[in-house]
């Protein structure tokens, strides 16, 4: 089933019995396969194509490289701390950066063991 969402189309998923579930995620996430981690997308749009070290960039940013090369490998998370430099340093919005993130962590949140109990939770009715 398809929602309209402020011009965005979002796809609502399904309970564990079938019937749609209500919307839990107002973001388009691919279903067959997982979004791009923040660390690939850092690794093959950026850093290869300006030709720069992984060691480099981590100097750039002010981080050590085992923290970046941990994000590059999907290992850790871009914090909002680390999407504030890729920012300001590759001269774009740290919302790109957490967008990346945050889809790639509700994307595996909703196919983990968790999901099943979330989907049994109760909703709060509007109590008059």
């Amino acid at each position: 089933m398809q929602t309209k969402l402020r011009s965005r189309t979002i796809t609502k998923p399904r309970s564990h019995h079938g019937k749609p579930a209500q919307s839990l995620v107002a973001r388009r996430l691919p279903a067959k396969r997982p979004p791009t981690h923040p660390g690939e997308m850092l690794l093959e749009e950026f850093l290869k194509p300006l030709g720069i070290s992984q060691s480099a960039f981590a100097v750039r940013l002010g981080i050590s490289f085992p923290r970046l090369n941990e994000i590059i490998r999907g290992k850790r998370r871009v914090t909002p701390d680390t999407a504030l430099r890729l920012a300001h340093v590759l001269g774009m919005s740290a919302d790109f950066w957490l967008g990346l993130q945050q889809d790639w962590d509700l994307w595996h949140a909703l196919r983990s063991k968790q999901a099943a109990a979330i989907a049994r939770l109760e909703p709060l009715r509007h109590v008059s």
